[in-house]
C-alpha cells in the first residue's frame, strides 16, 4: 500500500477518533475527496517542475503517533528564542506539550487548534475563517482532511499582543518514520498587531515528513510580523503551506530562513483584498550537502494602491539545490500597484544548482512592477582586496556572503531573532566571527 492509499484508507478511522462538529466534518470530507482525486504533486506539474517528492514518499510513515514522548526544557532550550519573554505553543510528535507551553486567554487567545475546533465559544471564528484562505491544492487539502491540532491565535480588535508567540513542533523519532500535519489558524482583527516565530525541529535522524498549513487573516490596519526558522536534520522534510488574506491598510511580513533539512518546500500565498495594503516576503537560504529548498510564492493584487516587496537571497554549496518560483498577479482593477520581486543567488560549488523563475501577470496599465534574478559567484576582486588587508580567505568569503544576505536581516524587527540567525549563518559558513555588524 503506497502512502496515498494509506492516508485515504485511514481517513474514516481518523474522523471517528476526533470530536468535531458537522461543519468541520463536511470541510474535511470534501478535502479528502480532493486529495484522493489529485494525489501527491509530481514534476509533470509546472509548479513542481524542479522538485520531486518521489524519494520521500517511498518511506513507510506512521500516520498517527502510537505514544507520546515527554521532553525536558533543558533538552530543547537551544531551539527556543529563550532570551526574550514569549508565549509558547509547543507540540511533541504532533501532540500538545502543556509543560513546555505558555498560552493565554487574557485579552487575546493563544491556544490550541483542537480546542477551537471543539468548543462552542470559538465556533463563529472557525466558521468564518477555517479553510477560507487555504487553496484546493492537493497537499493543502490533505492537511485539511486530517486537521486536528496546531496553533490557534486570535487577536481581537484594537489589541497588541504583549509579547511574541513561538510555535514549535518537535519530532522525537519515537517512530522510525513519522508524518505530521499541523494546522495553524491566525486571525488578527482590525488595528491589532502580533509577532510570531515558527519552527519545525527533528531531534533524531529518523525520517519525518511535515505537511503544514497556516492560514493568516489580517483585517483592516492589522500588522502581522511572522518569522520561519528552518534548520532541521538531514532526514527531515517540510512542506510548508502558508496562506495570507489581507484587508485594507494592513501590513503582513513573512521572513523565511531556510538553512537545513532534506527537502523543504515553502508555498507562500498572499491575497490582497483591499486598498493600501503592504505585503512583504523576504528570505535567506544557505544550503550544503544534498539539501533541497524550493520557495514558491504568489502575491495576488486585487485592489488598487497596494504594494508588495519580495527579496530572496540564496547561497548554495556542495550538491545542494535551490528553487525559486515567484508569481505576481495584478488584476485589471489593481491600478497604482507597486510590486517588486528579486531573487539573487550565489553558487559556491560547481555541483550546486539553482532554478529560478520570476513571473509577472499584469492586467492593469497604471502600475510599477519589476522583477529580476541573478546567479553568480563571489566577487574575486573583493575577495582579493580583503585578503590583502589581512583577512584570511575563509573569513573573507564568510563576510562577503553575510553582506550579500544582510539586507534581508536588516528588516527583522526582533533583535533576538536577528542575533540567532547571525549565529546560524556563522555556523553554516564554518567561521567563528562576530556577525553583529
Amino acid at each position: 500500500m503506497d502512502l496515498k492509499e494509506k492516508l485515504v484508507s485511514s481517513f474514516l478511522a481518523f474522523e471517528n477518533s476526533v470530536d468535531i462538529d458537522s461543519y468541520v466534518h463536511d470541510v474535511r470530507s470534501e478535502a479528502i475527496k480532493v486529495f484522493e482525486e489529485k494525489g501527491f504533486p509530481s514534476k509533470k506539474e509546472e509548479a513542481w517542475k524542479y522538485t520531486s517528492l518521489n524519494k520521500i514518499l517511498k518511506v513507510d510513515y506512521s500516520v498517527f503517533p502510537k505514544q507520546e514522548n515527554a521532553l525536558d526544557y533543558k533538552d530543547v532550550k537551544q531551539y527556543f528564542i529563550h532570551d526574550i519573554d514569549t508565549y509558547k505553543i509547543i507540540f511533541i510528535d504532533g501532540k500538545y506539550s502543556s509543560h513546555l507551553s505558555e498560552t493565554t486567554h487574557d485579552g487575546i487567545d493563544v491556544c490550541l487548534m483542537s480546542a477551537a475546533l471543539n468548543k462552542p465559544k470559538y465556533r463563529l471564528v472557525i466558521e468564518n475563517y477555517f479553510n477560507k484562505a487555504a487553496s484546493k491544492e492537493s497537499l493543502a487539502s490533505l492537511n485539511t482532511a486530517f486537521a486536528s491540532e496546531g496553533a490557534y491565535i486570535h487577536i481581537p480588535k484594537n489589541k497588541i499582543a504583549d509579547k511574541p508567540i513561538q510555535v514549535i513542533h518537535f519530532s522525537t523519532g519515537n517512530e522510525s518514520a513519522s508524518l505530521l500535519q499541523p494546522r495553524n489558524l491566525i486571525v488578527v482583527e482590525e488595528n491589532s498587531h502580533v509577532q510570531i516565530i515558527e519552527r519545525h525541529q527533528s531531534l533524531t535522524n529518523n525520517a519525518v515528513l511535515t505537511n503544514s498549513v497556516t492560514e493568516i487573516f489580517a483585517r483592516k490596519r492589522a500588522i502581522v510580523d511572522y518569522y520561519k526558522i528552518q534548520n532541521d536534520t538531514a532526514n527531515a522534510s517540510l512542506i510548508d503551506n502558508t496562506f495570507i488574506k489581507q484587508q485594507r491598510e494592513s501590513i503582513a511580513s513573512v521572513h523565511t530562513f531556510a538553512f537545513g533539512g532534506k527537502l523543504t518546500r515553502n508555498n507562500l500565498n498572499y491575497y490582497q483584498e483591499g486598498e493600501r495594503i503592504d505585503s512583504i516576503l523576504k528570505g535567506v537560504t544557505i544550503l550544503g550537502d544534498k539539501q533541497h529548498v524550493d520557495h514558491n510564492t504568489l502575491v495576488h493584487h486585487i485592489e488598487p494602491n497596494c504594494e508588495s516587496h519580495q527579496d530572496y537571497k540564496g547561497i548554495f554549496g556542495d550538491q545542494s539545490t535551490g528553487v525559486f518560483n515567484g508569481k505576481i498577479i495584478v488584476e485589471k482593477e489593481a491600478q497604482k500597484t507597486n510590486a517588486f520581486q528579486s531573487n539573487n543567488n550565489i553558487l559556491v560549488s560547481d555541483k550546486a544548482s539553482i532554478n529560478t523563475k520570476p513571473q509577472l501577470e499584469i492586467f492593469a496599465d497604471d502600475v510599477k512592477c519589476s522583477h529580476g534574478c541573478t546567479i553568480g559567484q563571489l566577487d574575486e576582486s573583493a575577495l582579493f582586496y580583503m585578503q590583502s588587508r589581512g583577512i584570511p580567505k575563509k573569513e573573507a568569503k564568510a563576510l562577503l556572503m553575510y553582506a550579500f544576505s544582510n539586507n534581508v536581516l536588516s528588516s527583522v524587527k526582533i533583535p533576538e531573532i536577528k542575533q540567532r540567525i547571525n549565529k546560524i549563518i556563522a555556523n553554516k559558513l564554518g567561521v567563528d566571527i562576530g556577525f553583529d555588524l
